[in-house]
């Protein structure tokens, strides 16, 4: 059948239309794609081609306050394998093998191995730059450097437990280096290079460099100066007493800012691998718990003078060695007792029976009350792990007996870092500050503060006149009591004196102490707090007067020498005990001559040198006390 013209027209126009319609839509859909979906597409393909080399942040550098460095990255690149690039399995695994002191068989298993990036785990991770540059030098094909770094701690096992240690990927796994760690490890970047499906380059695509974000550098309360100090006496207490443990902390009262902390056995953080988790696990300053013994006649005393129950010059007690309470009879460490005494010397003398008393005055809510105000039962919210919370009687279960005994503590536990912290407030005002490490975060490519901490005042516990008669209190023990050990020439020191018995299996050990000092410098100004521990020291008397509180005393002075703090002449003057030697005055001899001071008698040895017949200059300078006999250096010259 014949179509008409008209008709083969109206086909013709109908197909024009079609064609246009589907020229559009493909025109439209390849617009789409090529603008809409054209980044998207080009990512995802670059994604399926790409493969990356990871490169580590740099970790935040820690820092003490003056901003010496305690923790640090040493370079330490890591070994990688694209095993599709990999031409000859064999020979690269013998040779890979033989560099990097591996199994063969192993290394070939992972440079054949299904994966499109493999690390050659643990013997290429983090080698040295030798080992890098050897690897480097095969030119094995699919092999790779990365970029990486590892901690180092350039002081070693200096303040090992506060820093504590990161892993080999760089994560923090104890102490500050784990509390930190998000702030401190920062973000990685990577080189990614582009390989076909086979796992050949692309020759024709540049590799693309993403940076990595480094972690912000942390800088700590801790002084480096009053640190070094500690770390010092506490390895001079190990090697003359032999303890099974020691603890040192020092603190700013008026602040809460951790000065230094150690605690011995320590180790290295880089090696901790070699030493058993007991070790590394335990920083005892926050985490150990005890009897505190007599360093906890403080929170009583300041009770009872807060309270109004003692005055400590006028009011007096009689102690005959021992005090009966509820049919026990608990007995003062020296026998026969002090005798008859004001309260000022049963603080001096740390008489049992008389902080007894003191306690029975309070009564059990009101002694209990200080003791939780001063921060006892809980955590002091440090920032660090595993703090304590110590041990207290449940109230509703304390008869006469146990107040009795918490009263010169005894039957209660708290961590050292409770003590220092509670006595910082007992000492500074009456302020209770909660202690802290971080003092400030900063950018290390700017060297900016990004974030800071400011002291965080908890509460105040008791008034300043009664902190101002607590620490009278506590100068006198070190001039005229059980804490003459920590006394320092020159520097005006409070403390107390603290013995206590071990427990075990619910029974006191024998001839098993933990004998402590609390002191504090100087006396009507406080800038440091210093607390020390040692545990079951070895052939000694184990008293708190006789092993803790010499250490204490020269942490306390050479560390406000460090400080820059000036020595007065306005301290107690200290009672001298039989074996103490006595100090005399260096006299001012400066513009004297010869004879004048050959005419005059001195109880000490001189030292002249230089020509002339007048003195220039003197060593010691006048007015510094030393011992009889000591030898005074004269610098001689004419005028």
């Amino acid at each position: 059948m014949r179509v008409s013209n008209v008709t083969v027209r109206k086909r013709l126009v109908l197909v024009l239309f079609l064609g246009l319609a589907v020229f559009t839509i493909i025109a439209l859909r390849l617009g789409y794609v090529q603008f809409a979906l054209g980044d998207w597409l080009t990512d995802r393909a670059e994604d399926s081609w790409s493969r990356d080399v990871p490169f580590e942040a740099k970790r935040g550098e820690i820092k003490d306050r003056n901003d010496i460095v305690l923790a640090t990255n040493i370079s330490a690149p890591s070994i990688l394998v694209v095993p599709r690039q990999v031409k000859d399995p064999a020979d690269t695994a013998e040779k890979l093998a033989s560099v990097l002191e591996m199994d063969v068989q192993k290394a070939y298993q992972l440079v054949t191995k299904s994966e499109s990036i493999v690390r050659l785990n643990p013997e290429g991770r983090k080698v040295n730059k030798e080992k890098a540059s050897e690897v480097r030098a095969l030119r094995l094909p699919g092999v790779y450097i990365a970029e990486d770094s590892k901690r180092h701690y350039p002081f070693g096992s200096y303040l090992s437990h506060v820093l504590g240690f990161a892993g080999i990927d760089n994560q923090g796994l104890t102490g500050l280096e784990q509390y930190y760690d998000e702030e401190l490890k920062g973000e990685k970047g990577h080189v990614s290079f582009f390989s076909t499906a086979k796992g050949n380059r692309m020759p024709n695509l540049a590799d693309e460099y993403t940076a990595p974000n480094n972690g912000f550098d942390l800088r700590l309360t801790i002084d480096s100066q009053v640190q070094t100090i500690m770390e010092n006496h506490l390895d001079i207490a190990e090697a003359t007493y032999n303890p099974d443990g020691a603890i040192a902390i020092a603190m700013n009262p008026n602040t809460g800012e951790i000065l230094g902390m150690s605690s011995r056995p320590h180790y290295d953080p880089e090696n901790f691998r070699e030493v058993p988790p007991e070790i590394y696990n335990q920083n005892k300053p926050v985490w150990m718990q005890y009897e505190p013994g007599s360093t906890f006649k403080i929170i009583t005393l300041a009770a009872a003078l807060e309270e109004g129950e003692v005055n400590l010059e006028k009011d007096s007690f009689h102690d005959p060695g021992f005090i009966e309470v509820s049919g026990h009879r608990l007995r003062c460490w020296k026998k026969g007792g002090h005798g008859s005494q004001t309260f000022l010397e049963v603080v001096q003398n740390s008489c049992n029976p008389g902080f007894v008393v003191l306690g029975e005055r309070l009564g059990k809510d009101r002694l209990f009350d200080y003791i939780e105000d001063f921060g006892f039962g809980q955590k002091t919210g440090i920032d660090l792990q595993g703090e304590g919370k110590g041990i207290l009687f449940n109230r509703d279960k304390v008869g006469p007996l146990e107040l009795a005994t918490t009263a010169f503590g005894q039957g209660v536990a708290v961590t050292p870092l409770q003590q220092v912290t509670a006595v910082s407030a007992a000492i500074n005002g009456g302020y209770l500050y909660q202690p802290f490490l971080a003092k400030e975060w900063v950018d290390p490519m700017t060297n900016e503060v990004v974030d800071s901490q400011a002291p965080i005042m908890r509460r105040q516990v008791i008034s300043q006149a009664t902190s101002e008669k607590v620490r009278y209190a506590l100068e006198s023990v070190v001039a005229e009591g059980t804490g003459k050990g920590a006394f320092v020439d020159g520097y005006r020191v409070g403390g107390k004196t603290g013995t206590a018995q071990k427990a075990k299996d619910g029974r006191y050990l024998e001839n098993n102490h933990i004998v402590s000092f609390i002191g504090f410098a100087p006396a009507d100004d406080p800038q440091i707090v210093v607390y020390v521990a040692v545990d079951n020291p070895k052939d000694t008397l184990q008293f708190g007067g006789i092993v803790a509180a010499p250490i204490v005393g020269n942490i306390i002075g050479d560390s406000l020498r460090a400080m820059g703090v000036e020595p007065r002449k306005d301290q107690i003057e200290k009672e001298l005990a039989w074996n103490d030697e006595p100090l005399i005055e260096v006299p001012d001899l400066v513009g004297r001559t010869k004879r004048e001071i050959h005419e005059s008698y001195y109880e000490l040895k001189v030292d002249a040198t230089g020509e002339g017949e007048h003195v220039l200059a003197q060593s010691p300078s006048p007015g510094v006390k030393v011992t009889t006999g000591s030898t005074i250096r004269l610098y001689m010259g004419d005028k």
